[in-house]
């Protein structure tokens, strides 16, 4: 059962990834039954417990809410899309609240990095969009393997 559901969580994510890197959106119908798959199985406590499991989706959709709703509010423009946020809960929903940070900092790390090497390697232009959730994957599965 736990290889099953290490299977689908993966398979989910690359297609996840593949279609952010190459549409900008994170589909709602791999997301949100990740998330309830996440914590179908942790009420068993399979990855961790039931309750790490509802406050890590909790927080990882409400953190980066938060975070898009404040920059909205001074930019007056979106910066974070929804499926991000429903992305960092599914992390939270399969792994529990404490890997979050984590998963967060070094996605945002690596995702400024490539960024700006991009923008001045003239690529990118700081007012186009680069997709967030292929970053959020790579170390929620990282996170998740490790």
């Amino acid at each position: 059962m736990t290889i099953l559901a290490i299977l689908i969580l993966t398979i989910a994510l690359s297609i996840a990834a593949l279609i952010d890197t190459y549409y900008l959106i994170i589909p709602d119908n791999i997301t949100l039954p990740l998330i309830w798959l996440g914590l179908l199985l942790n009420a068993n406590n399979m990855f961790t417990t039931p309750q790490n499991a509802i406050i890590g989706a909790a927080s990882g959709y409400l953190v980066l809410w938060l975070i898009a709703y404040i920059f909205k509010l001074i930019r007056k423009i979106d910066g974070i899309g929804h499926g991000d946020f429903k992305l960092l809960a599914v992390f939270g929903a399969w792994l529990g609240w404490q890997v979050l940070p984590l998963i967060l900092f070094a996605a945002s790390l690596t995702g400024s990095i490539i960024g700006m090497v991009l923008m001045l390697r003239n690529k990118y232009k700081f007012t186009r969009q680069l997709p967030f959730g292929p970053y959020l994957i790579i170390f929620g599965l990282l996170a998740f393997f490790l």
